[in-house]
């Protein structure tokens, strides 16, 4: 009888109850950002928050920013791009008790590109932690708990009445405890077979490993463990080749010591060699198109345009950002732009969007002395132009052995694309324009 009430009912009215359940649907909804947006006075402290894109509703609408009194805040894990979903909790630049300015950082979080801060949301005091070093955690993750005025000594009587609260329950399972009593003859077995630990009685026979005392053993930055991985995936990916020339560095020190006073005057930034090996890897891929080029799937996708990627050795690993448009940008464009990512590398400021992408990658052991090596392709680019530091060496010129300043190049390529005559022609090409900087003016 129910059943044909009910069909009844839907055959008339069906359109009508879809309304219904709609607007219920709207109304829980709108119930859960009553509990989002506080009413009354407390509604400004909104101003201050966080919006996270990847957050679902549930935790939009379980995550509070402020508390009844207007008192404390949550600093919470801020978005860390599109493409970064946790990181690991690194370390706390702040201890409990410690006054915090707002937008101050309390503490560090890395990811597998960049190092992030957690900053407070408001002037305050830090009332305690939420997490813990080595956590990882994802955006919206709440941190800390920060107090507008110092924590008073209530706040931390609540904990240990709720632990009372929960010692109590066990008293009721002692109640239970003799029922546990007539079970002893199966829980012996376990025990007769617990005992025997057989890598005890082999491990004084295997080799010893050096004292405690000597070794330290630290969990991988996450930065690394991102480094090692690509590595890894770059050499398992690609067939990788590697070619070398020398270039004469003669004429190209002389330009840049005839004009650094006169180039910083007008630009306010100093001639490095760099911004040249840039423009040179510009034309050399600009004649090359192969080597700007990638493998996808079954398909190879040309760029019609350079963006190159700059190592940059950092303490925490090796970080390579990106120069934007490459091919438009001149002399002065190329060493701002350098000098301006290599500060944000070494103070840890780099964005994921100033590191993602890059068509070529050049990579400057010389820095560190390095004098020939074969770099590693920065997936999923298709080659690598390595730098070496500059030696005086006896070469022959113009039928006269005579000492210059020659530098080692070397480029490494995905065979799988690229061939050996376009590699070659391509670092001569480099070698053409660094050894004769004319050739740039007259584009030959």
């Amino acid at each position: 009888m129910a059943s044909r009430i009910a069909s009844r009912l839907l055959r008339r009215h069906g359109p009508t109850l879809g309304l219904l359940r709609s607007y219920t649907h709207v109304r829980n909804y709108s119930s859960q950002l009553s509990g989002l947006i506080p009413a009354g006075p407390q509604s400004s402290k909104l101003t201050r928050r966080h919006y996270f894109p990847n957050a679902s509703p549930y935790q939009l609408w379980s995550r509070s920013f402020a508390s009844d009194s207007g008192d404390k805040f949550e600093a919470v894990v801020p978005f860390m791009g599109e493409s970064v979903t946790d990181g690991t909790l690194a370390t706390f630049l702040k201890k409990p008790g410690d006054r915090v300015e707002a937008d101050e950082a309390i503490a560090q979080i890395e990811t597998d590109k960049v190092t992030i801060d957690v900053s407070s949301p408001e002037a305050g005091v830090i009332e305690k932690y939420i997490a813990s070093e080595g956590d990882t955690v994802t955006p919206g993750t709440i941190v800390a708990i920060v107090s507008k005025s110092a924590a008073p000594a209530e706040t931390h009587v609540a904990p240990s009445e709720e632990a009372t609260q929960k010692e109590s329950p066990p008293a009721k399972v002692e109640e239970k405890s003799p029922k546990a009593e007539a079970k002893p003859a199966k829980v012996e077995p376990p025990k007769k077979q617990a005992p025997k630990p057989t890598p005890s009685k082999t491990s004084p026979t295997e080799p010893q490993l050096p004292p405690k005392e000597r070794e330290r053993r630290v969990p991988m930055p996450r930065l690394r463990k991102r480094i090692a991985n690509r590595l890894k995936d770059s050499q398992n990916t690609f067939a990788m080749l590697t070619t070398f020339n020398e270039v004469d560095m003669t004429n190209l020190m002389k330009l840049r010591s005839d004009y650094k006073d006169e180039f910083v005057k007008k630009h306010g930034v100093k001639l490095g060699l760099m911004s040249c090996f840039v423009k040179a890897a510009v034309s050399g891929l600009q004649n090359q198109p192969i080597v700007n080029a990638v493998i996808d799937g079954d398909d190879i996708i040309y760029r019609d345009y350079v963006d190159v990627s700059v190592a940059v050795g950092t303490s925490k690993g090796l970080v390579v950002p990106v120069i934007r448009d490459a091919d438009t940008m001149n002399f002065a464009d190329i060493e701002k732009g350098i000098n301006n990512l290599a500060k944000k590398a070494t103070e840890g400021a780099l964005s994921i969007d100033e590191m993602a992408g890059g068509t070529f990658t050049i990579s400057n052991g010389g820095v560190y002395g390095s004098l020939i090596s074969t770099p590693i392709i920065n997936p999923p680019q298709s080659a690598i132009l390595g730098m070496h530091s500059i030696v005086q060496r006896p070469v022959v010129v113009d039928g006269n052995i005579l000492a210059r300043p020659m530098m080692y190049l070397a480029l490494t390529y995905d065979h799988r694309l690229i061939d050996g005559r376009e590699a070659v022609y391509f670092l001569r090409r480099i070698k053409d324009l660094v050894e004769d900087p004319r050739r740039f003016l007259l584009d030959i």
